[in-house]
């Protein structure tokens, strides 16, 4: 399996490529994309890492598994492509972002302008069977975005982390909070929003708060 991932990237996680779990892995993600129907597409697995070099890191969003219905995953965590209803997490999403900086509702889904910026939309799991949500967790996908975790902790300082929800703030354990800034809040989606843990959280407006007293540019949420 070819693996189309920018080569900023490569130099600081290679070593994994080489690992057994690794190959594994992709002996698996190959035998799935051979005879399943799965997301995203091939080429858009490493989207996170193609459209938001080492380099330019800046903000870390993780989700936990990409969308498992027909269109919508595009290798971004919480993102779908041009023209594809919007999920209800990120619905929720949008609307904290109109909530916190008056941002107008925006009608694409696709997050890539943000990627662009320096946010990286990282899940946890990188691919899923169509329709079968979970489906490729377990198998080594976790090992490996936990090791980008690692080193970008290692490799870089004064990265935001927005970790929402019980899973993603598990990942709090490989980031050093004296290093890197660590926001967290409840889950976009309607079960955590609706009890209240992700309304209100402000996460976008403390974000960019947060940048300017490190000295780095604003992320530019707005979504043409």
């Amino acid at each position: 399996m070819n693996l189309t991932i920018d080569n900023s990237w490569k130099k600081h996680i290679e070593p994994e490529f080489n690992k057994p779990y690794f190959k594994d892995l992709m002996d698996f993600v190959s035998d799935e994309y051979q005879n399943y129907e799965c997301f995203p597409p091939k080429s858009q697995i490493f989207n996170a890492f193609n459209y938001c070099t080492f380099n330019d890191v800046k903000v870390v969003i993780i989700g936990q598994d990409p969308y498992h219905d027909v269109g919508q995953a595009n290798g971004l965590c919480f993102s779908v492509n041009e023209g594809v209803k919007h999920p209800p997490s990120l619905v929720n999403i949008f609307k904290e972002l109109k909530n916190d900086l008056g941002i107008t509702y925006p009608k694409s889904g696709n997050l890539m302008p943000w990627a662009k910026q320096g946010v990286l939309l990282l899940n946890a799991t990188l691919t899923v069977r169509a329709h079968q949500a979970g489906s490729h967790q377990k198998k080594g996908w976790e090992t490996f975005t936990d090791a980008v975790i690692k080193t970008i902790n290692d490799e870089k300082s004064n990265v935001i982390f927005l970790l929402w929800g019980g899973f993603a703030k598990k990942k709090n354990k490989l980031i050093d909070n004296l290093k890197h800034i660590v926001l967290q809040s409840g889950h976009p989606s309607p079960l955590s929003a609706n009890r209240g843990y992700w309304f209100g959280n402000k996460c976008f407006s403390e974000t960019n708060s947060q940048l300017v007293q490190v000295g780095q540019n604003l992320i530019d949420w707005t979504l043409k």
